[in-house]
């Protein structure tokens, strides 16, 4: 059954904005109040943005997308993973990070369950970290 939800129809994907948000906050081990202070987005906004019940304004949207650094093309696409319309192109650009590229691409597999596409976007993740040239443990040499 589809959902209902107001937000599915708008051209904000805040639900790829939270994930987005809450998984550069982790990896950078900031709290919601950190983010606040660099963003100058309240920490109020930033936790419904996450949890999905926030409705950014364009100046949030913004400074969030720059903070990010991540296209605000990416976040403003409207696109409903739920519907069954023709396959839209995957749009990335040269400074983002291969892992938001890869994580982009598996979202828009019709081939794959949302949570199938989430769970392999997250191991590809922690794989590319461990084995990225920043990486020391994954310096050793492949034969």
């Amino acid at each position: 059954m589809k959902r209902t939800n107001r937000s599915s129809k708008g051209l904000v994907n805040t639900e790829e904005l939270g994930r987005a948000i809450r998984r550069r906050r982790e990896e950078l081990g900031l709290s919601l109040r950190d983010v606040a202070a660099k963003t100058s987005v309240s920490a109020s906004t930033l936790s419904r943005i996450e949890n999905g019940t926030g409705k950014p304004d364009a100046d949030n949207i913004a400074r969030l997308t720059a903070w990010l650094d991540v296209p605000m093309e990416r976040i403003l696409s409207g696109r409903d993973p739920q519907s069954a319309e023709e396959s839209k192109a995957v749009v990335y650009y040269p400074q983002e990070p291969t892992p938001e590229i890869v994580e982009a691409h598996l979202r828009a597999d019709r081939n794959l369950t949302p949570e199938t596409a989430a769970a392999l976007s997250e191991l590809f993740r922690v794989a590319y970290t461990q084995f990225s040239k920043g990486s020391d443990k994954g310096s050793r040499k492949r034969r």
